[in-house]
């Protein structure tokens, strides 16, 4: 669930698809390319933790084993 969900955001904030920067744009009264710039260290962020929850699968399945849902 939550690679599927980082996946989605990351795509939802990188040109040419990325709804959400054209709903900020309209918000913040920015050009698309002055938003995508501003955008890029966030966008960068989610990437590096989409890659640590997919390649360390305990960062994800910590609160789980915690909680005694899984063995």
């Amino acid at each position: 669930g939550i690679l599927m969900v980082v996946n989605m955001e990351v795509g939802m904030c990188h040109p040419p698809v990325g709804l959400n920067l054209y709903v900020a744009s309209g918000i913040a009264k920015m050009g698309i390319t002055e938003l995508t710039i501003a955008v890029w260290p966030w966008l960068l962020t989610m990437l590096i933790f989409l890659l640590a929850v997919t390649f360390v699968p305990e960062i994800s399945l910590w609160l789980p084993r915690t909680l005694g849902m899984l063995n």
